[in-house]
């Protein structure tokens, strides 16, 4: 967590946090703090006496559905600050990105049972609010950003240790860690308004041997969408996934969006992803290449292990593994 001066802060009467630009690998030269970044909501909590209020980055407020930190921020013994930090829930060794989701409930009875769920679970555990382990040693950051991508890391986060809080302004270094994977196509989606390919569907095979739907790539060139709609469209007629399949309309996806081609169970493509959780590719995945001598059969669930521990990085020493 980081304190913010509320005179810089405040534009226009509307609060910002210090953002981060995205680049492939971690400053080199002196002068830079380096911090894991954590797998949650990014919160902006201020409190004014007894008010307490927490916000998202697009500005919405999150105190309603966290009841627990609002309590939480209230003991702390300062009366007036601002913090910057991230809401996560610790499930079992990871960080858990859908009970975070869970919480956006309309309903606050809903919100308050799993606040005191959360609460329960909690006891004699690590307090609500931590300070996030920090180090000026790069290489400690990289051995921090090879474990990212797994359910707790999304990457690390460097800032300069000369400059201070620069509210609404991308003034930090994000860095995340790009994996791969070998992942059967089990449908895929027309364009919008097109009968040309618009996303490929993912899927791996769990451990019953059904395929599961894992994520979608998307990133074709209008180029090669003739050759690949011919090539999948070919293949129309499979069983698809046997296992979760792609999910109906929801208040994030529209009817139109939800409809989907199944697939024989042929063709196997690498593809480049930032973040798994919850066996599901965060976001979308960027397409490497067909992996022909691949057999689907063999695209499992163990290539996406989770391999990063929170209470490893929160229970060592600064500069230690």
């Amino acid at each position: 967590m980081a304190a913010t001066d509320r005179a810089s802060n405040d534009r226009a009467g509307k609060l910002l946090a210090m953002e981060a630009r995205q680049q492939a690998e971690l400053p080199r030269e002196p002068g830079w703090q380096f911090e894991p970044k954590w797998d949650g909501f990014r919160c902006l909590a201020i409190r004014d006496g007894n008010k307490v209020e927490m916000l998202s980055r697009s500005g919405k407020t999150l105190a309603r559905y966290f009841p627990d930190m609002v309590e939480s921020l209230k003991g702390l013994k300062p009366k007036r600050f601002i913090l910057d930090g991230e809401l996560a829930i610790p499930v079992g060794k990871i960080l858990s990105f859908d009970a975070l989701q869970l919480r956006l409930h309309p309903a606050a009875s809903r919100v308050n049972k799993l606040a005191a769920e959360a609460f329960c679970a909690a006891l004699g555990e690590a307090p609500a609010l931590r300070l996030s382990p920090a180090t000026d040693s790069r290489a400690e950051a990289e051995r921090w950003l090879k474990r990212a991508g797994g359910g707790e890391l999304d990457g690390v986060i460097a800032k300069r240790l000369d400059e201070p809080y620069r509210a609404g302004e991308r003034a930090m270094i994000k860095v995340k860690s790009l994996r791969t994977a070998d992942c059967v196509v089990g449908g895929f989606r027309y364009a919008t308004n097109s009968r040309l390919v618009g996303s490929l569907l993912l899927g791996l095979f769990n451990e019953e041997g059904k395929l599961d739907h894992v994520g979608f790539t998307s990133g074709i060139s209008n180029a090669q969408r003739p050759a690949l709609t011919a090539k999948v469209e070919g293949l129309k007629g499979g069983p698809g996934f046997t296992g979760d399949a792609p999910g109906g309309p929801s208040r994030w996806s529209t009817e139109r969006s939800a409809q989907w081609e199944p697939l024989k169970l042929k063709l196997v493509a690498e593809v480049q992803y930032d973040h798994a959780s919850s066996n599901r590719f965060r976001h979308g995945t960027k397409f490497v290449r067909w992996r022909p001598d691949k057999r689907p059969r063999d695209c499992t669930f163990e290539q996406l292990r989770q391999e990063a521990r929170p209470s490893r990085l929160f229970g060592t020493k600064k500069g230690e593994p």
